[in-house]
Formats: structure tokens, sequence, C-alpha cells
């Protein structure tokens, strides 16, 4: 049939018409064609929810062993190691994850809700917090000065907003360095919004703004997965080196370089430095990330809510004295405390946790908006056109 059907193309000549076939007499191969495609939905990647939730681990022991540096060279080190890399880590996936942000009205009302309205409740939250479990009634509520883990949400924030500027410049990465570099030699920038860190971990979103998928699978071939063991080990030796010589507050970047008592040419040292050091640490971290679906996989979904919900009791802990305690000065106090970290982190980033504290987290806020904010963004665009 098939050959009579080339023929007739060949020859110029009509088609016959096709012969209607009862449904009795067709092939079993063509039923399997006719089964509806599947309906596109949106999925998940479990890479980025695995190292998402890993990720957010590394915080919760790093703020778990800040108590025991003093006793402990080794937790120094790994204080430090962690430091390097694990918000890094986070802040590129907040920027590969933000790449589609273009300032739409859908898209702004969803930075608002899940950005804006959350720094302010738990700025509020922790404030209050503070001024009851440290007995210190007269501290603040301050919108503009963030305190502890709030930073995040107002750099996020404020980096979302930039990623239109981001894509129109011809240099960006460098760009954002120079930036880095400035503001950590510029005393005189201030706490509000806590904008030395926003401008000294700018470079790290920017980055994730023009990473592409091809670019995790290159840390994740096999040699870099091996190479990545002993860069990793050597890290921790170097970090075990530094802990008594070196001042971490340089990884929080919350500072310049002359609020830390350096001269200011370091502050561009330390940047770069610590910005090249931070790089290959979270591509050892990301060639080491799981790719498959893991039992921890659904968890990278709530990884916010596991990040401002254990600072209550990371705080907590100091405001109470549960350090004071002397088993914790122990080897085996410090482990303890590290797998009881991992631990809390892990339950914060549960289902039932989410839907408990979705009202703040992701409140809906329909009241707030306009209705027709849709129809508005598409008429401005015909209007454009």
């Amino acid at each position: 049939m098939s050959e009579t059907l080339r023929t007739f193309h060949r020859a110029g000549a009509p088609l016959p018409p096709a012969r209607l076939v009862p449904a009795s007499e067709t092939p079993p191969r063509a039923t399997a064609t006719a089964a509806p495609a599947p309906k596109p939905g949106k999925q998940r990647d479990a890479f980025f929810d695995n190292a998402k939730y890993l990720a957010i681990v590394l915080v919760a022991m790093g703020h778990a062993w800040e108590p025991l540096r003093d006793d402990s060279r080794a937790a120094a080190a790994l204080y430090i190691a962690v430091y390097t890399f694990h918000m890094p880590a986070f802040i590129i996936i907040s920027g590969y994850f933000s790449r589609s942000f273009d300032a739409a009205p859908h898209r702004l009302k969803r930075l608002v809700t899940g950005i804006a309205v959350p720094y302010v409740l738990f700025e509020v939250a922790y404030s209050l917090f503070k001024q009851w479990a440290d007995d210190d009634p007269g501290h603040p509520i301050s919108l503009l000065d963030p305190w502890y883990l709030t930073w995040f949400l107002g750099a996020l924030f404020i980096w979302r907003l930039t990623t239109p500027l981001w894509k129109l410049v011809r240099w960006p990465i460098p760009l954002a360095l120079a930036i880095a570099v400035l503001a950590s030699v510029s005393p005189d920038i201030g706490d509000d919004l806590d904008l030395q860190r926003v401008l000294q971990f700018l470079p790290f979103f920017v980055l994730g703004l023009f990473l592409k998928p091809e670019h995790f699978q290159l840390v994740r071939r096999r040699e870099v997965r091996l190479l990545a063991l002993p860069v990793m080990a050597s890290a921790l030796v170097f970090a075990y080196w530094a802990a008594p010589r070196m001042n971490a507050a340089w990884f929080y970047r919350r500072d310049s370089a002359q609020e830390l008592a350096a001269p200011a040419w370091s502050g561009g040292v330390m940047t770069l430095a610590m910005f090249g050091c931070s790089m290959v640490l979270v591509a050892c971290f990301f060639a080491w990330v799981p790719g498959r679906h893991l039992w921890f996989t659904a968890l990278g979904a709530g990884t916010l809510y596991g990040y401002l919900l254990h600072g209550f009791l990371a705080k907590g802990s100091r405001f109470w004295d549960w350090y004071e305690a002397d088993w914790l000065q122990t080897p085996l106090g410090a482990i303890g405390v590290t797998l009881l970290a991992g631990a809390v982190i892990t339950v914060l980033c549960t289902p039932p946790v989410q839907r408990a504290f979705r009202f703040a987290m992701e409140p809906k806020m329909e009241w707030a908006f306009r209705r027709d904010s849709a129809a508005v963004a598409r008429g401005g665009a015909g209007r454009s056109r």
C-alpha cells in the first residue's frame, strides 16, 4: 500500500481516497499510538531539591557548632569550611531559579507574598522573641535592620528585583564582583537592609542567573566527584590550620574590612579569594548531591520553612544557656549536637510543618491585589506592540 502511494505521488497523480478502517480491524499498534499523552505538569528537579535540603542541614549544623568553636578546634575548622560554601550554594540555586523573573504582575505578586511578607512577619517575630527570651525589652523592631536570619529574605527580594538589569549588562559577573569588592572597603554603607551582605553575596546570585543545566551536569561527572574528595579534605585541613589564626566574621560578609580591624586593601583581596574558594567548594558540594529521588528529596520544597523556624531554637539555645552543660564540651557531645541539629531541621522541612506555617510563608493575600492585574499586563503588552 505504501509503495502504491509513493508511485502515485511520483507520477503526480491524485492520491486514492483513504479506506475507512472499522475499529475491529485497527491494528494493536495503532491503538497504542492513539493513547492520550500525559498532561504536562510542573516537575520538580530531584537534584535541586536534594541540594537545597543538604545545604539547609549544613546551615543548621553550622549554627550548632558556633558556640563550640572556642573550646574545639575541630568544630571551628568544620564551621569555617561549611561557611565557605553553604550559603553561596543556596544563593546560586536562588539565582538559577530567578532566571525567569521579568517584573510581570504575577511574578511581582509572588515576590511580595513569598518574600516580602515573610520578611516582615519573621522580622517582627524574631524581635519579639529576643525581647522575651533574652530579657531585652528594649530591643527595637526595625524592618530596615534585619536581625539574624531575615537578612536573606531582604537580600533575595533586592536581588530578584534587579534580575532584568543583570540580563542587560554585557559583563554581569565581573560587574557583580566589582560591586562586592567596593562594598568590602566601604564602611559607610551601614546596616540598613544588611546591604553589606546584599552586595558582598551578590556575585553568587548573578552567577546563578546565567548557569544552565549542562553546567550542573558538568560538575556531576565521575571524575569531578572523585576529585572533589581530596579537594574537600584539603579544605578541612586548611580550615583546621586557619581556625585559630583567622577571623571567621569574614565569611558572614556583613562588615567591611575596616570594621574587621583590617587594612582597606585586604577587603578586595579577601572578597576575590573567598569567592574563588567558595566556587571550588560549591562545585565539590554539587558533585556529590544525588540526582535521584531519595527519602529527603520532598523536603527540599520546605527548606525556607526550616531556615526561618530553626532560628528560634538556635538563638534560644544561647539565650537559655543550653551550651553550658559540661557534656556538650566533649567530642560525643559535639557529635550529638550535630545530629540533633540535622534531625530538627529535617522535621521543620516536613509537609505538616509547611501546612502549619503556610499562612506566614506563602500567604494568598488575594484581598491585597487587583483581580484584573493579569488583564492589565496583557493590555500593556498589546499596547507596547
